[in-house]
């Protein structure tokens, strides 16, 4: 066998890579010279009504040729993508004003997220051409920032068959990106470069409102479009307040206006019939992580056995509602934002996991499909099935309420180690403000002992995801080292921060397996050794032999376990490790 050393691999890969991105560029070029040398209005790529998708390279070639052409419309790459592909940064302003701008409403839409479920590829592309050729304007405080492609990885891997419930389109790209992640689960953690790209592009816009566009899966009903938007329960009163009772009303009627009627997203046990529920968007998924920098997200989801066209066409129509709401409405959504970021500021605890309320039950106008059962042709027992020849319109219940089942007190600052680098990393990526200790400091912090939590079986989405985490916390002298960070949480951050770094958040940097090095003692002891060191800790401590005595006494389990009466004496002596359970970050107060 040949050993080759890494330095002899390094300068291959480079060499491939450039190569890789040399035949892109070539191939841009040689696209945009093409386009470029139509008249505009054929460039669109108008695919959909063939129940057709472009590619990925397709969809960067148009709106370079559109950047090219149009003085509205501005392409960039912004970061990388696990694809080894550049994301890209659509910019669309009336005033040609391609940079942050706090005069401006910003309007951050993002595409094949899931690039089996491209209507908003194709959706996105004819807004911008319509944009460009005036047939749909925008309003000059009014900046649109669009992915084209977020998965690219996915897109690459383009087939037939992985969407085995769907209608159309005849090719699509796959769910999985380049390191098989479901990119919507991964907007807090950040395992792919496309997630970290996708925070700091995020960061730096800091959108008001954000869509992302995807297509469901699930019941059988007569809608085309069906909306998932930011739980109301977990943003700030001033944008919950808009949301609830201006924008989500307006959006509803618009839509039912152009014939494309939406209902809230499908989300039931079994048959709508039964109920549907709001949808716990946790900050995991895009509309999740969106709240936790106080913009209101939405996740249109056309239905997967529709035409293609028409969920192409619905989704448009959304997008279209959406910015002629943004342009008319009385509402000023950059002071509403402001509003709510401040809103929170004097907060000393704050929500972190929500629960169904089952007790709130709204009555909701429902256009489904009869749900029966019917023998099955293959295992020759009851299936469901959805009757088309008996449609009908019923009221339903709708639970859309969450109540809370956990709540953090907020310090005034953390104090988090530099050896969590990629902890750091992610922060730095969504704006988050800090500073560094400028020598070894011995602090008086609360830090969190761990006493139980519970672990998934099978890994999801790469992790063994911790919930239900029990921990005492407590004052302490704790000494951090120069170059440790200090993290204020009087920043507009603070809620992010709260929903990262506290211990019962159920999307907290801890359930992602961040800090599982503490999970498992380094040093332990040897049992026929230690046991006259027990002895004599008994001997010397009244106090703990009278609590070992009563332990003894009232647990039998414990009486008749020689391994876990040493373990409880080794807790109690100077030999216990002090990081084990420990979590390493500390709340300055």
């Amino acid at each position: 066998m040949c050993h080759l050393t890494h330095s002899f691999f390094y300068p291959i890969t480079s060499v491939l890579h450039s190569m890789r991105q040399i035949l892109f560029t070539l191939l841009l070029t040689t696209s945009i010279t093409l386009i470029m040398a139509q008249d505009h209005h054929h460039s669109t790529l108008h695919k959909s009504e063939n129940n057709q998708t472009p590619t990925y390279l397709e969809v960067i070639e148009y709106y370079q040729a559109i950047s090219n052409e149009s003085q509205l419309v501005q392409v960039s790459e912004f970061g990388l993508t696990d694809s080894g592909y550049p994301l890209h940064e659509v910019v669309i302003s009336n005033d040609q004003s391609f940079s942050p701008n706090k005069e401006k409403i910003v309007l951050f839409i993002n595409n094949a997220i899931h690039p089996g479920e491209p209507c908003g590829v194709d959706a996105s592309i004819q807004l911008t051409q319509s944009i460009v050729d005036g047939k749909f304007t925008i309003p000059n405080d009014l900046t649109i920032v669009l992915i084209p492609f977020y998965n690219i990885g996915g897109g690459l891997n383009r087939g037939s068959h992985s969407r085995a419930n769907q209608n159309g389109p005849e090719e699509y790209g796959f769910r999985g990106n380049a390191k098989n992640l479901d990119l919507n689960r991964d907007f807090i953690k950040c395992d792919s470069r496309n997630a970290l790209s996708f925070n700091q592009l995020f960061t730096k816009w800091s959108p008001h409102v954000f869509i992302d566009n995807h297509t469901s899966n699930g019941a059988d009903y007569q809608y085309i479009m069906t909306l998932i938007a930011t739980q109301k329960d977990k943003l700030a009163a001033p944008l919950a307040s808009y949301l609830t009772n201006t924008l989500l009303p307006d959006l509803y009627q618009q839509m039912e206006a152009k014939d494309w009627e939406m209902t809230p997203y499908v989300y039931s046990n079994g048959s709508p019939d039964n109920g549907i529920r709001g949808f716990l968007d946790l900050p995991r998924y895009s509309t999740g992580y969106a709240a936790l920098h106080h913009c209101i997200g939405f996740m249109p989801e056309t239905h997967m056995l529709k035409p293609y066209e028409d969920r192409v066409e619905s989704t448009l129509a959304f997008m279209e509602s959406m910015i002629t709401h943004l342009a008319t409405t009385d509402t000023d959504l950059k002071t509403l934002k402001q509003e709510a970021i401040q809103s929170v500021y004097p907060e000393t605890t704050h929500a972190v996991d929500w629960v169904l309320n089952k007790e709130k039950v709204e009555k909701l106008t429902f256009k489904g499909y009869e749900a029966t059962t019917q023998e099955s042709e293959v295992t020759g027992l009851p299936r469901l099935y959805y009757d088309h020849n008996q449609p009908y319109t019923k009221e339903i219940d709708f639970y859309n309420t969450y109540q809370v089942i956990a709540a953090v007190s907020i310090p005034k600052a953390y104090v988090i180690p530099q050896a969590y680098a990629k902890v750091i990393d992610i922060l730095k990526a969504n704006g988050v403000e800090m500073q560094r200790l400028e020598s070894d400091t011995t602090l008086t912090v609360t830090m969190s002992k761990i006493k139980s939590y519970k672990t998934v079986d099978f890994p999801y989405e790469g992790h063994y995801l911790h919930s239900n985490v029990k921990a005492v916390g407590g004052s302490r002298q704790w000494t951090y080292y120069k170059g440790d960070y200090v993290i204020s949480t009087d920043q507009n951050a603070r809620i992010y921060l709260a929903n990262t770094l506290e211990l019962s958040a159920p999307d907290s940097f801890f359930a992602w397996n961040f800090f599982d090095g503490i999970l498992m003692q380094k040093e332990h002891y040897s049992a026929y050794v230690f046991e006259d060191t027990a002895a004599q800790l008994l001997s010397n401590d009244a106090q703990l032999k009278a609590k070992f005595l009563a332990k003894k006494e009232e647990d039998t389990d414990f009486a008749n376990d020689a391994k876990a009466q040493l373990d409880y004496l080794y807790e109690q002596s100077v030999n216990a490790e002090p990081t084990y359970l420990l979590y390493p970050v500390g709340g300055l107060n």
